[in-house]
């Protein structure tokens, strides 16, 4: 995965280049950079800026999406409407989803959107936009309209839509002094988030925020849900934060538990497997990693919803959770009990065919018969998985590959596939889809 930011550098590390770069990296993407001005400033002040020459921020937009590829790109100071002019002019074709921060005024006072430059702001970069991540001081900025109330939030939201972004979140953090209350508006559809406001002056924030949406985003996750990750890696940014200096505490990303990143990798790239749609099932699909040595489903990371199909599309309905998966996870619990090894497992459709190129391809494979599960395990809620691999795996001494189940009464045929993490689960599952 590799995001691009395009925006100042800021000495401190707390915004601009240097903190994307820091978000990017505890997220587990690679991020590149086109720096547009040099700031200088601190946690007490705001000294000086600097912008750098347009053409050079043509080179080097040229330089990266020439040789690399991009999944997602955000923009945050952009500074004076050449600078603008200049990003326009290399992105404007540029098939990749862009994430908009509007970034008119420093935490420590200096002005990094020059007045004369909104329009060129508004005209040239809000169209291009995917999703725009103003607070409510930029939101009025952009459209004239004093912010009191959640009624005032939707209504900039949809000025902000109609001037061209395809999508807005307008960050309600200085709205009430208990809550922050968050809008995103989708297509035609509000939606808002909210969490206690907590004790933070500093310095960061608003980046880290759209710096995480940005890797959210990348990896594929739903807006909403890449929303709702976002904000909770930024709270906890700004609960880390440090007062490293001696004005405004600075936050500190917390780098991010691998299995979820392991685990967000390989839901990306299932569900971008060629024909995929054909192998989910009509209870829909999970992907699950779990922890070492789990002692319950509480330590097993799985999607709160589900990997759904809609026709040939098949898109992520919900959030990474430990606990989230009830069904694979239970597999993957009772699998490791036997072979420690084994922490991930996936779900697909059940078909001969797929069992037989399984088998063609090598992969051992194991199964249990539902019908004869015992009266007290169905009258157990959640008991029939474990119950079903436990008996598929009494016999071998190493762990199967797959393990799957014929129809029963009111019961679906299923597949799972296991491995020792996310990347061997896809390996094996790519030998019997293609």
């Amino acid at each position: 995965m590799q995001v691009l930011s395009i925006a100042g550098s800021d000495p401190s590390s707390g915004a601009g280049i240097q903190g994307d770069i820091k978000t990017f990296t505890v997220l587990g993407a690679y991020g590149f950079s086109v720096i547009t001005a040099i700031t200088s400033q601190n946690t007490t002040k705001f000294f000086d800026v600097q912008p750098v020459l347009p053409s050079i921020i043509k080179s080097q937009l040229k330089s990266i999406l020439s040789d690399f590829k991009v999944d997602a790109i955000k923009i945050g100071m952009v500074y004076n409407k050449k600078t603008i002019m200049a990003i326009h002019a290399e992105l404007r074709n540029v098939k990749v989803p862009i994430i908009l921060d509007p970034i008119f005024e420093s935490t420590t006072g200096g002005i990094l959107l020059q007045k004369d430059s909104i329009s060129y702001f508004k005209r040239l970069l809000m169209p291009m936009a995917y999703v725009i991540t103003p607070n409510v001081f930029e939101a009025e900025k952009l459209t004239n309209v004093k912010i009191r109330s959640l009624a005032d939030l939707k209504k900039a939201a949809k000025m902000i839509q109609n001037m061209g972004a395809r999508c807005v979140v307008i960050k309600g953090g200085h709205l009430q002094r208990s809550k922050v209350i968050d809008v995103l508006l989708e297509g035609n559809r509000f939606y808002t988030f909210s969490h206690n406001k907590i004790a933070f002056v500093g310095h960061g924030g608003g980046c880290t925020f759209s710096a995480a949406l940005c890797v959210n985003i990348a990896t594929g996750k739903k807006l909403k849900d890449a929303i709702k990750s976002a904000q909770e890696f930024t709270l906890q940014s700004m609960k880390n934060a440090a007062k490293l200096g001696k004005g405004l505490s600075i936050v500190r990303q917390k780098r991010i538990d691998s299995i979820e990143n392991d685990l967000s990798h390989a839901i990306k790239q299932f569900v971008g497997i060629e024909r995929i749609h054909e192998y989910i099932p009509e209870c829909q699909t999970n992907f699950v990693y779990s922890e070492k040595n789990p002692i319950s489903t509480v330590n097993i990371l799985g999607l709160e919803g589900r990997i759904v199909k809609t026709g040939k599309l098949v898109t992520i309905a919900g959030i990474l959770k430990y606990g989230g998966s009830r069904h694979v996870a239970s597999a993957v619990l009772q699998m490791t009990k036997k072979f420690p090894s084994i922490r991930s497992a996936l779900n697909i459709k059940y078909d001969t065919e797929t069992i037989e190129k399984a088998i063609a391809k090598r992969l051992s494979v194991s199964s249990y018969d539902r019908n004869a599960e015992p009266q007290k395990v169905k009258n157990k809620e959640g008991k029939t998985i474990s119950w079903g691999i436990k008996n598929a795996i009494k016999t071998t001494r190493m762990p199967p590959d797959i393990i799957y189940h014929r129809e029963s009464i009111g019961k679906e045929p299923m597949i799972l596939i296991f491995g020792e993490n996310p990347k061997t689960v896809l390996t094996k599952l790519r030998k019997i889809v293609r």
